[in-house]
């Protein structure tokens, strides 16, 4: 499956066929101007970054940029993404992690953190989880874990702090309680 490297660091998947099948096979990416697809969407997809490092590590696409349609190496997209994306190594190990757990990953930015997990996936079910990635080396300062909590209420959800240690991931959950 071919995807196009846009200028921005855009991945998009030109195809409406091959952009359903990749939508439909996991929910990766987001279809161009539709904002609740269903199964039988006819548009372009666009795929986030740490999206398009996954799925060609896997093999699923390939990636080509330029007019000359040059095919892109892992490390090069690792490389152009490093330079709009903080932090890339640690939020694509929990990316991966997650996902190879079975669950839907998509970006969180609408909810402020790093990234929002389905168990299932969106317009199937509610993300349970909201994801904000850290260095195990990180402090975690109590306005940050109140301000977690909050979060999660809000959203209705359960905000997880993903502590990247190399290959160590740790996950801390945070909700209110009330006695």
């Amino acid at each position: 499956m071919t995807v196009e490297a846009l200028a921005n660091s855009r991945l998009i998947v030109w195809n409406p066929s091959e952009a359903r099948r990749l939508y439909n096979n996991g929910f990766y990416g987001k279809p161009l101007g539709i904002p609740k697809p269903r199964e039988d969407f006819e548009a372009p997809l666009v795929l986030d970054p740490i999206e398009g490092l996954y799925l060609l590590e896997k093999g699923v696409i390939q990636i080509v940029s330029g007019p000359d349609r040059t095919e892109m190496t892992l490390d090069e997209l690792r490389e152009t993404t490093l330079a709009i994306l903080e932090r890339l190594d640690m939020k694509y190990a929990v990316y991966r992690n997650l996902r190879e757990r079975g669950y839907v990953v998509t970006p969180g930015i609408k909810y402020g953190c790093d990234f929002a997990v389905y168990e299932h996936g969106p317009g199937v079910d509610h993300a349970p989880f909201i994801v904000q990635v850290k260095s195990s080396g990180d402090g975690l300062t109590a306005p940050e874990i109140v301000e977690a909590g909050r979060l999660a209420t809000t959203v209705r959800k359960t905000f997880l702090i993903a502590l990247v240690d190399g290959e160590d991931i740790r996950f801390l959950s945070f909700k209110w309680w009330k006695p």
